[in-house]
């Protein structure tokens, strides 16, 4: 079965680094259930089936369904052909689950920002990524690379680069160098929808405009009462950590627009 560009699909050859990726979630089998998005062939699948037996799979392709429910055939009422990015996953999961998988590299952040929408029941991922994505995801304030993801991911989870996949891992082999990650839901998790709505205008107003200083970036949303000479407005994004931001969007909360 040949991969669908379309898909974005890069099957996973390498039996070890499966395995190493399911070994990476760190969870008894019965504290959570464990969801695996885009299976694809089941390289990654066999792996997490002897380690959580009720292993959930959703995967959009209803060729790769078919070879799923040949390779697993008692575990076919555990897979589900649909559009993760589509679905409900409460649906499926009333309470807290575990996410993990080969993410497509052409979806990877809107996956990000799946996950986020349901932080609240995902306590932890593992996931296979562009490495220039895993590494933003995990980059630090004052890189190049530091941005919209980087301060998002990391105000809710502990972002832990645990190692790179070269292409030829793949077939076929992807042009770019792959990564594994691992995010962990931090206590902030339980921020507030005001708070974190907020959090999220003003960090995707500033990288927006990455290169300019804050009092432009947040013109729009800056009460004209405070001074445009406020120290954090002459800072640009890159040098705001993500304890910065938190405080930035907390001041803004209390203080009204004209």
């Amino acid at each position: 079965m040949k991969a669908k560009k379309s898909l974005g699909q890069h099957f996973l050859n390498q039996p070890s680094i499966a395995e190493k990726i399911a070994s990476s979630i760190i969870s008894e089998p019965s504290l959570y259930p464990v969801l695996e998005v885009g299976p694809g062939k089941g390289m990654l699948t066999q792996f997490l089936l002897e380690r959580y037996p009720d292993l959930v799979m959703i995967e959009t392709d209803s060729d790769m369904v078919d070879i799923l429910t040949k390779k697993f055939p008692e575990k076919g009422n555990q897979i589900i052909q649909a559009d993760f990015l589509s679905c409900k996953l409460d649906q499926f999961f009333p309470g807290p689950f575990i996410l993990v998988g080969n993410f497509p590299y052409n979806i990877s952040s809107q996956i990000l920002f799946k996950m986020l929408d349901y932080r609240k029941q995902i306590p932890q991922m593992v996931g296979m990524f562009q490495k220039e994505v895993a590494e933003r995801i995990a980059a630090a304030h004052g890189s190049k690379t530091y941005g919209i993801l980087s301060v998002l991911m990391q105000t809710f989870y502990k972002v832990e680069f645990l190692f790179s996949v070269s292409p030829q891992c793949f077939s076929p082999p992807p042009k770019v160098q792959s990564a594994v990650i691992r995010l962990t839901a931090l206590p902030s998790a339980d921020m507030d929808s005001i708070l974190e709505k907020k959090l999220k205008q003003v960090v995707k107003l500033a990288f927006n405009q990455r290169r300019k200083m804050l009092r432009n970036s947040l013109r729009s949303i800056w009460p004209a009462l405070l001074s445009p000479d406020d120290p954090v407005l002459t800072l640009r994004p890159e040098q705001l950590s993500v304890t910065d931001f938190l405080e930035l969007s907390r001041r803004l909360i209390s203080l009204p627009l004209e």
